[in-house]
């Protein structure tokens, strides 16, 4: 019988400590890779993991939680598969168990991962389709989001809206925004070079127009605001839900939990 390396949290190996050892710290690099798909951010600075070990034969065990007994299971099952994924990929790790805890389609979800079943499949009567399509539409929220991310700061530094019409990413200061709204248009497939636009329709990639510009400005705020205001509620509600923070959480949201 092998002892399995650990991280947990709220305890010792816990968020605010060193992962046990190297492919733990592998797993846990992995699941930071994963990401709500509505809030857009990782489920590790989202305090959504519970722990992750990893035996010395490499068998991974991950542990998650969410905010409430009933978030969504469309969204949940995608975190879930992806957490999959991602630590089945790190080298060391001979098998993946991922166990979603506290939710009232946990037992649905866990097993439709672990048997690679798809969403459809492991709702079988209530599912009508696989989950791209729902995906690909909160990346494109991303995006504007991202926009808003990175032209405020242009604005507010007198860019006029003739000027960001005119730029390409690549003429746009380097920043951790600017990574990320690269990173977002190229996860669909968008124009991400540095000689493309950087106001693009997040569904086709084309160049926004003089005349649509404010319009998707606007559309831009408002989708970061809400993205941010949604974020903020479900960090609310995990607190209040546990008392314990995440492995990997933000550091703010982690003092919350204490």
């Amino acid at each position: 019988m092998t002892v399995p390396a650990t991280s947990r949290a709220g305890g010792p190996g816990g968020s605010s400590s060193r992962a046990s050892s190297p492919t733990v710290g592998r797993a846990l690099a992995a699941l930071a890779t994963v990401r709500d798909p509505e809030l857009d951010e990782p489920i590790t600075a989202l305090g959504f993991v519970t722990s992750c070990t990893v035996s010395a034969d490499g068998d991974a065990r991950v542990r998650l939680r969410l905010p409430t007994y009933f978030c969504a299971p469309n969204f949940a099952f995608l975190m879930v598969a992806d957490a999959h994924d991602a630590v089945s990929a790190v080298a060391g790790v001979r098998s993946t168990e991922v166990v979603l805890e506290d939710h009232f389609a946990s037992e649905a979800i866990n097993g439709g991962v672990a048997a690679r079943a798809g969403f459809v499949t492991t709702f079988d009567g209530e599912a009508v389709s696989e989950l791209h399509e729902l995906r690909a539409n909160f990346l494109r929220k991303a995006v504007l989001a991202g926009t808003d991310q990175v032209c405020r700061p242009l604005l507010a530094a007198g860019t006029s809206r003739s000027a960001l019409l005119a730029m390409t990413l690549g003429e746009v200061p380097p920043s951790a925004a600017l990574d990320r709204l690269r990173q977002r248009r190229a996860d669909l497939g968008l124009p991400a070079e540095p000689g493309a636009p950087l106001l693009i329709d997040p569904v086709t990639g084309a160049r926004i127009t003089e005349d649509a510009a404010p319009l998707h400005l606007r559309r831009a705020r408002s989708t970061r605001i809400s993205i941010e205001a949604n974020s903020s509620i479900c960090r609310g509600m995990l607190r209040h839900r546990y008392d314990s923070a995440g492995l990997g959480q933000a550091p703010e949201e982690e003092r919350g939990a204490q």
